[in-house]
């Protein structure tokens, strides 16, 4: 695939951000500073467009060129290039490299298949995150509140790559994109679609859009156009479609979904970053299976904000929310106010990310050790009474 190039490549990297060649792709006078050791070096800046097999498109102030990346720390998953990075790249080198990652602002991780506890960088420095979720098949609220989770967990990125950030350095503002909303029969099972996502993502804007009659796309088009966006979502759920409409040409390759259950094919299958004509970057990815969560706690807890605010008027400060007196969350539950699939999910990703972080973290599996003896000894406990009763 091509990507899109500005005449201006050619001239000098001199000037204001504003005027600088790179500045359809996000380039600012922040990227400059973090760049100005690099400059003198003879270095050349650029961002990652695509990653493809130790290898990755960058465009630079020069043109697009393709670098190795296997000089930045390839045994680091957390630091392999992604697609949305910065970099110093060695213009003269044969082959070329990237040699450095600059500081990354936000990432998207999440965890792999793999036994080791690793995680996998989606997207790099990114602004808002588009979980696009299919309205041509059944309405998943459990695999939207896991994405809204991971979503809501991506705040800073320069961890990764530089020490004493933290989560209050930035962050990255998703939004829930309804695509296909022309197959929905009518607006007011469209408005109930709208409410049903709206319930269990708190604070986030939820936007129905249609590729098909450019229903909200104007909307989308304007909240994009701030910054650089990224696409995720199952296959089928419309991304390359979305993004194709757009640049207003076809870029991304796409395929109709399946008649029997709405699932999609995956036609893409690297993440490319492109320039929107009316402004902004567009990050497509490959459609997730698996949404695996990594290091969330804080957004399971921002995606079940009410079971938080709920969980401080317990009558204990350690309530499980399972039998306790004076549980609130419970009383939730009975007076309809909570749903039981609502805490149900918030369970069970709660303890999902826990498993996660136990792998990598000692104190966590003390902890998670010290639980389980605990409940195993009132399970025993509940089952001597039993059987005194019995006899």
């Amino acid at each position: 695939m091509s990507f899109p190039s500005s005449p201006s490549f050619a001239s000098s990297l001199q000037g204001s951000s504003a005027s600088h060649p790179l500045s359809p792709y996000g380039w600012d006078d922040d990227w400059a500073a973090e760049f100005a050791p690099y400059a003198g070096q003879g270095l050349l800046p650029g961002r990652v467009v695509r990653v493809d097999r130790g290898q990755c498109d960058v465009v630079t102030p020069h043109g697009t060129l393709r670098a190795d990346t296997a000089f930045v720390v390839p045994r680091d998953p957390m630091r392999i290039v992604c697609t949305g990075d910065w970099v110093a790249v060695d213009p003269d080198g044969d082959p070329q490299f990237v040699r450095t990652l600059l500081p990354r602002r936000t990432a998207f991780v999440r965890s792999t298949s793999s036994q080791r506890s690793e995680g996998q960088v989606l997207a790099t420095n990114v602004d808002h995150i588009a979980i696009c979720v299919s309205l041509a098949v059944e309405l998943d609220l459990g695999r939207v509140e896991r994405f809204l989770a991971l979503a809501m967990s991506s705040s800073s990125g320069d961890a990764l790559l530089r020490d004493g950030a933290s989560a209050a350095d930035g962050a990255a503002q998703p939004i829930v994109v309804l695509t296909k909303a022309d197959l929905v029969p009518d607006t007011a099972t469209l408005s109930y679609l709208v409410q049903d996502i709206e319930a269990i993502a708190p604070g986030v804007q939820v936007l129905p859009v249609s590729s098909a009659t450019g229903e909200g796309l104007d909307v989308f088009a304007a909240i994009v156009a701030g910054g650089t966006s990224v696409l995720l979502g199952a296959s089928g759920a419309g991304k390359s479609t979305l993004a194709n409409t757009l640049l207003g040409r076809d870029v991304m390759e796409v395929q109709a979904a399946r008649d029997v259950d709405g699932k999609g094919r995956h036609t893409t299958t690297t993440r490319n970053l492109l320039v929107l004509p009316s402004g902004g970057v567009l990050i497509d990815t490959p459609g997730l299976r698996g949404v695996g969560l990594w290091d969330a706690e804080t957004g399971v807890g921002q995606v079940f904000s009410e079971i938080e605010e709920l969980a401080e008027q317990c009558r204990f400060h350690d309530c499980a929310h399972e039998s306790e007196p004076g549980c609130a969350v419970l009383a939730a539950i009975e007076d309809g106010s909570l749903s039981e699939r609502r805490l149900d999910s918030f369970r069970k990703l709660l303890r999902e990310n826990q498993r996660i972080v136990a792998k990598t973290d000692a104190r966590v599996r003390s902890e998670m050790l010290r639980e389980w003896k605990r409940r195993g000894a009132e399970g025993r406990a509940a089952m001597d009474a039993k059987r005194g009763r019995l006899r």
